[in-house]
């Protein structure tokens, strides 16, 4: 039997290696508007970084999941920290390769890609391994708190990423200019004595516990705070399986993919409207850039953590106000000029989007009985990545034609689904 201080000692392991995943990957997102502007990319280039990513994890992380479930979740958990660190390193070499001339920009953004395809598809191992080890270690009655207290590590990165990266920016080491790669090695070292730490102390777990399973979880982006959609399919029963397509929860999974790719969108383009709006040199943008992507990611935060938990509110008014929400600070976003006014049209819109995540959720969760949960947890789980991969291209896509189109266009969508949802949403 564990000690109450050995297992406080792996949770703690286990919640810096959540942290770590989601900080590093925002952190790299938060900067990579400005390092594709200093090389010279298209914009689209940079959005296509991270869209491949997203995809390749979507796609990897139920098969690391199952796999976790039979090979040990340590050994998924080494394999997921490892593909970080790679992942980080090559892109960090890639991008100091492009920022001192060695290659072009568009070589440097390429292989800056490849980098990215490595976490997409083995940093994807880490966190179904996690919540699973981490549910096979409590009881029942703890073991939602445990999952949730978890999940708020990925919340807690998508602030501490970007709020960190503009400190982050390095100089010369031997006549070698590292500038806007610095976050790509800091948080790459950072992940290597992660992985040593986990390596060290975790304990080995070759047979894994019988009542508890891996989940895929959504990928960690700005924007993308986690719903607890993959905490409910890794401790629920999977006994009824249920289609996309289901009557039952059909809407909500529409109203979820429409506002998730409506955050993407606008969460993507950000960075550039700052260097554009503000008129700044790319490596002036990292602190203006940090600031609102703080501010954003604090605000859904607090809906998520505070208000809704206060003033337990049911999914169907959740969405419709979130909509609304989401809908003025987009349309406001789009309009800004200033820094102050970027962050706080940013943060409404992202209080709005704090409201739709959770709504879309819940609302799924409630259309089905018990049996279902598992099955439709996976489905939520699936939707909310998948905004992610399509969603920064079409935003990226839009700014290049009209640097506020993306975000009237979101605006637009958010009050067309409000419409929708209006009619369609129902709860039991």
């Amino acid at each position: 039997m564990k000690s109450a201080a050995r297992i406080d000692r792996d949770f703690a392991l286990l919640f810096t290696v959540m942290l770590t995943i989601a900080a590093g990957n925002t952190a790299l997102q938060s900067v990579l508007p400005a390092l594709g502007r200093s090389l010279k990319v298209a914009d689209s280039a940079v959005a296509a970084a991270f869209s491949v990513s997203a995809l390749l994890w979507v796609i990897a992380a139920p098969f690391w999941a199952k796999r976790s479930d039979r090979h040990g979740r340590r050994a998924m958990i080494l394999l997921g920290m490892g593909g970080f660190c790679v992942s980080l390193g090559v892109c960090g070499v890639f991008l100091v390769a492009g920022i001192n001339g060695w290659i072009s920009g568009t070589a440097a953004f390429v292989c800056f890609i490849l980098g990215r395809l490595i976490y997409g598809s083995l940093g994807a191992a880490a966190p179904p391994a996690v919540q699973a080890l981490v549910a096979g270690n409590t009881t029942r009655a703890e073991r939602t708190k445990a999952l949730t207290l978890l999940g708020s590590a990925f919340g807690l990165g998508t602030i501490l990423g970007p709020t960190l990266a503009p400190f982050l920016r390095l100089g010369s080491i031997g006549g070698i200019k590292l500038q806007l790669a610095g976050p790509a090695f800091v948080f790459g070292l950072f992940g290597l004595v992660v992985f040593i730490a986990v390596r060290q102390l975790l304990p080995d777990d070759l047979v894994p516990q019988a009542d508890t399973h891996g989940a895929a979880s959504a990928y960690p982006s700005i924007g993308g705070q986690s719903s607890g959609a993959s905490i409910t399919a890794a401790t629920e029963p999977h006994s009824e399986h249920v289609r996309y397509a289901d009557r039952r929860i059909r809407g909500w999974m529409i109203a979820g993919l429409v506002s998730g790719h409506g955050q993407a969108m606008t969460g993507q383009a950000i960075g550039f409207l700052v260097i554009d709006r503000l008129r700044l040199a790319p490596e002036e943008a990292l602190q203006p850039t940090g600031i609102v992507l703080m501010i954003g990611a604090g605000a859904a935060l607090l809906v998520q953590w505070g208000i809704i938990p206060n003033l337990n509110l049911r999914p169907r008014p959740m969405m419709l106000a979130g909509l609304v929400l989401a809908a003025a600070g987009c349309a406001l976003t789009g309009i800004a000029t200033s820094l102050y006014t970027l962050a706080c049209a940013y943060a409404l819109a992202s209080v709005g989007f704090g409201f739709t995540r959770p709504a879309f959720t819940a609302g799924a969760s409630l259309a089905v009985g018990h049996a279902a949960q598992g099955s439709v947890a996976g489905k939520v789980t699936s939707i909310n990545g998948a905004a992610f991969v399509l969603g920064p291209s079409i935003g990226v896509g839009l700014y290049q034609v009209q640097h506020s189109l993306p975000y009237l266009v979101a605006g637009a969508a958010m009050m067309v689904l409000y419409g929708y949802a209006w009619v369609k949403l129902r709860e039991r």
